[in-house]
């Protein structure tokens, strides 16, 4: 029994293996390009902690200046008395205040880091640093297409009715204006 199943292992590995290079080899043929799996997964550049530092001071302003703009069409948006548009765009700077708080604070631990001379750790909080730098910069695109009101009702659409004449006058809904008492039969074998 251990020996079929040996076999059978076997088997299959030999048959995924030609099957994987019979596929190659037919890209190699055509030229088709094989796809490198590491692609977008790469840095571009390794900086020093003290670099990636500096960097962050950058990161923190573009930060900061996302938070105003998004603040300023709150505000713009609140004059104008667009409920919809305010409701997004207050969602939208709330995710916002809250990366640039989490930003600074992962800016205070990369200082520390790099007091420490901890270029692993440097390196750790610079990367989430950088993830919140571009969710900060997605938020602010989303607030760029937050919809007020008047952008969703844009129509001069005009609602008019007609009241069919040959309609009965009085109201069904309404009781007859005379009150009608029935007592119900008596029980028979109710009564002892």
């Amino acid at each position: 029994m251990r020996r079929q199943n040996v076999f059978g292992f076997v088997a299959v590995t030999a048959v995924a293996l030609l099957l994987g290079h019979g596929i190659a080899a037919a890209q190699a043929q055509t030229g088709t390009p094989v796809p490198d799996a590491n692609t977008g997964l790469t840095r571009q550049v390794n900086l020093t902690p003290a670099e990636e530092l500096a960097q962050s001071e950058g990161s923190l302003a573009r930060m900061d200046a996302s938070r105003t703009g998004v603040q300023r069409m709150l505000e713009t948006s609140r004059v104008q008395r667009d409920v919809v548009k305010v409701l997004c765009l207050n969602d939208k700077l709330n995710q916002v205040d809250v990366a640039v708080r989490s930003a600074r604070e992962r800016r205070q631990a990369l200082e520390a880091a790099v007091a420490r001379n901890d270029a692993d750790l440097a390196n750790h909080e610079f990367t989430i640093l950088t993830v919140l730098r571009q969710r900060t910069d997605q938020l602010t695109a989303e607030a760029n297409q937050c919809i007020g009101q008047e952008a969703a009702f844009q129509s001069d659409n005009a609602v008019t009715s007609t009241v069919d004449p040959n309609l009965p006058q009085e109201d069904p809904w309404q009781s007859p204006t005379t009150n009608v008492i029935v007592e119900p039969p008596a029980c028979s074998s109710c009564i002892k």
